[in-house]
């Protein structure tokens, strides 16, 4: 269920532009059931489906789970730089559509980006306004024990995984923010007062600072010269 309240007229005068948040981090940090999560709680915060070019699976479904599109129309779109990053994986292409952050911009959402550390560089290169987090578990030995837990990963396929967060383990100190996902609620708690402290930045609010401080002033006039204004001792001056 989602529980953030709709916006007030207060709320919307000190309004930040939407902002893209990537979460990134090792296989087995947790990120995407903390970014699904997240999305579920908020309806100000969209998640963002990658396209791809492989097949889809039994019980997915285009522009749910992916947007799978062919070879073809993903390199059309890459080469018109419609990808804020993409990646060739196993001989399957996938991708951020650039369109995911401008229809999530356009209905004033910020952009949920579930993705890999150099898929993360790639969108902070062409999105300032990025708000990078990587999540990782309490310790290397829940990294290995939450893979093996899955019961997916023959013995290969675990090594390579492992490589892999060596090597983005190694990109932590590039990131805004690090989350430890011990205990799950309080993992995606700490996510969401993140956003929350971003969207209230005064880089982020602009204009719109100066412009809701003379608001302000112009309510304490009126309120006073109409007699509304509290009477002394009435004011929490806290």
């Amino acid at each position: 269920m989602r529980r953030n309240p709709a916006p007030t007229p207060e709320r919307e005068r000190l309004a930040a532009d939407p902002f893209p948040v990537v979460l990134a981090g090792p296989s087995g940090s947790g990120k995407t059931t903390i970014g699904r999560q997240l999305v579920e709680l908020r309806s100000d915060i969209r998640f963002s489906i990658s396209a791809t070019t492989r097949d889809a699976r039994p019980g997915e479904a285009d522009g749910e789970d992916y947007h799978f599109m062919d070879r073809t129309e993903f390199e059309r779109l890459r080469d018109e730089d419609g990808f804020l990053e993409w990646a060739e994986v196993h001989g399957a292409l996938y991708g951020t559509p650039r369109s995911n952050f401008l229809e999530a911009r356009e209905a004033g959402e910020k952009l949920l980006l579930d993705i890999d550390v150099q898929g993360a560089r790639s969108v902070r290169e062409r999105l300032d306004e990025t708000v990078s987090i990587f999540v990782v578990p309490p310790s290397g030995d829940e990294i290995l024990r939450r893979l093996r837990g899955r019961g997916t990963e023959d013995t290969a396929r675990l090594r390579r995984r492992l490589r892999s967060a060596e090597s983005e383990l190694a990109a932590m100190e590039e990131f805004d923010y690090v989350v430890v996902n011990d205990r799950l609620r309080e993992a995606v708690s700490r996510v969401e007062a993140i956003v929350d402290a971003e969207s209230s930045r005064i880089e982020r609010l602009g204009e719109s600072v100066q412009v809701a401080a003379e608001e302000f002033v112009d309510e304490i006039h009126r309120a006073a010269a109409s007699g509304e204004s509290a009477a002394p001792g009435e004011v929490d001056e806290a």
